[in-house]
């Protein structure tokens, strides 16, 4: 008998111009600060699919060639969940820049400047990882009981 697991799926897709990315500037509920576009992969589209669209609602861009950069995943033994998040990283966009989102306002950020900008440990800990030859891997196990992280593991290829 196998058991239930609750797996979740989202994206993330860094856009890069020149020595800028495009970040949302989140400041509500609680997931606060400075993160890139992504979201929920909504059932039966594709991974990439679910990446184009999010930047496209949340920044009003048109993203083309993604390139595979990494999964982040968070797994909680006792809860039963994973969560898996496919990171993608793009120069290749057209469009007009929104003024604001519902996930927060589109800015373009020097790479450099955004390592001192407010960020959720789990976007903090890849940023760099986006600009890195090679692909990761990051698997968090979650303890359930302090709800806090318990191991970290990155791997790189």
């Amino acid at each position: 008998m196998s058991e239930l697991i609750n797996y979740k799926i989202w994206t993330v897709c860094m856009v890069r111009k020149e020595d800028k990315v495009l970040l949302l500037d989140r400041q509500h509920d609680d997931f606060k600060g400075f993160i890139p576009p992504g979201g929920k992969v909504e059932f039966p589209e594709s991974i990439v699919e679910s990446a184009i669209r999010e930047v496209k609602e949340e920044t009003g861009l048109h993203v083309q060639n993604l390139i595979y950069k990494g999964l982040y995943e968070y797994v909680n033994p006792v809860a039963k969940d994973r969560y898996m998040i496919f990171n993608y990283i793009t120069d290749d966009f057209t469009g007009e820049l929104l003024a604001d989102s519902p996930e927060g306002k589109p800015v373009w950020v020097h790479i450099n400047d955004a390592y001192d900008l407010p960020m959720q440990t789990s976007i903090r800990r890849r940023f760099p990882l986006f600009f890195e030859d090679g692909t990761f891997e990051i698997h968090v196990k979650w303890d359930h009981v302090n709800d806090r992280e318990e191991k970290v593991t990155i791997r790189k290829t």
